[in-house]
């Protein structure tokens, strides 16, 4: 059985994917971003190992549930789930950056380069991140004008490119981006059409499953079926500028 870790799993997808995994023997740790989620998503989930709790929208908040997650010790898998909406509103975060890009781009990357090294690493997409440019000249939003949607949509494609840049730069790790689905979550909306029954299971199963199928790296996957991601997911050099962009944001560096 494997130990796994899931940024933003006191609700919704991420507690979906934890009650999964956890009724198949594995040891699941939690992650709320505060104090009550964490009581909320502990009687959800009282099998759970452990909850670690931080706001992923700071820098410090997400260097403090790296530093928990490795003093819980190794995990197998890390699963990171964590995200906030394509309805959001411009706002920015105490350090200044848009609130999107700081819990969608920036919190996986640092959680990335600063949990101890998983032998699987999952990161959660979307559909939405097809249609749009990775607009990495502009990733903070300087000077477009604001559009939640498209912040989103972007944010889930730097998040599939991350995934792909950790593929190859780590080869010990089998690293793969998904999209759940447009599901009637609280993020989701009420009126989304794509089936919620399904919309967990990807993610367990890269993360735990010894199927061959799933013992992959670099890839991209709907509904445990491989499909092609956006194609600038694969650039290398935009992989790479990626990378430099978060660590010059952050001062945190991914490792070699």
């Amino acid at each position: 059985m494997s130990r796994i870790f899931i940024s933003g799993s006191s609700t919704g997808l991420g507690l979906m994917t934890a009650e999964l995994l956890s009724s198949q023997g594995h040891n699941v740790v939690i992650h709320a971003r505060n104090a009550n989620r964490a009581e909320d998503a502990l009687r959800s989930l009282p099998a759970a190992e452990a909850v670690v709790i931080g706001d992923l929208e700071t820098i410090a908040g997400t260097t403090s549930v790296a530093a928990q997650v490795n003093a819980l010790g190794r995990f197998d898998a890390v699963i990171h789930n964590v995200a906030v909406g394509y309805r959001e509103g411009q706002r920015s975060t105490a350090d200044g950056l848009p609130h999107v890009f700081a819990v969608n781009t920036l919190s996986p990357y640092l959680l990335t380069a600063l949990i101890e090294r998983p032998t699987r690493a999952v990161y959660l997409s979307s559909g939405m991140h097809h249609h749009v440019d990775a607009n990495l000249d502009d990733i903070l939003w300087k000077t477009r004008r604001w559009n939640g949607s498209s912040a989103y949509a972007e944010s889930k494609l730097h998040d599939t490119i991350l995934a792909f840049a950790v593929a190859r730069r780590w080869t010990d790790v089998l690293s793969n981006a998904l999209e759940p689905g447009w599901v009637p979550t609280k993020m989701g909306g009420p009126g989304a059409p794509d089936d919620m029954d399904q919309a967990h299971i990807t993610q367990a199963w890269l993360a735990a499953n010894d199927d061959p199928s799933a013992q992959v790296t670099g890839k991209y996957f709907y509904h445990l079926k491989r499909m092609k991601p956006n194609p600038q997911a694969h650039d290398t050099a935009m992989q790479d500028r990626l990378l430099a962009i978060c660590a010059q944001i952050s001062g945190v560096t991914l490792p070699s």
